[in-house]
């Protein structure tokens, strides 16, 4: 899932430069599985925000009902930033929580048993 995701966020950043409307359709589609997949994964983790925000990306970047904006400069810092939550999440890595055994020291208990007690000289002359 790595290398997808990087693959979308190239693919935002490579739509900054000039490039014929097949390209944007291209990137629509890349970007909104992306975002299906990511939206996806953040619910099952009930990461709520992250979901609403990739949603967010998802309608903005969809195929089927595509959102225009008509004007290049308002498209580009769309780009950057998509292209940059792209970047964030596949190379972030969330470090679990280290786990600390505490050092329990046994020691040994002595157990006696009857056969093991040392009789008297005085008892057993009775």
């Amino acid at each position: 899932m790595k290398q997808f995701l990087t693959i979308c966020a190239i693919a935002c950043f490579i739509a900054i430069l000039r490039l014929p409307i097949a390209y944007y359709t291209f990137l629509r589609a890349i970007v909104s599985l992306g975002a299906i997949v990511l939206i996806y994964t953040f619910f099952k983790q009930k990461n709520y925000l992250l979901t609403v925000v990739f949603m967010v990306v998802l309608l903005l970047f969809n195929p089927i009902l595509p959102v225009y904006l008509h004007r290049k400069s308002i498209w580009i810092p769309l780009d950057v930033i998509t292209g940059l939550l792209f970047l964030i999440i596949s190379y972030y890595e969330k470090k679990e929580p280290v786990k600390e055994e505490k050092a329990t020291e046994v020691m040994a208990v002595s157990k006696t048993y009857t056969r093991d007690r040392i009789v008297s000289a005085k008892k057993e002359i009775k």
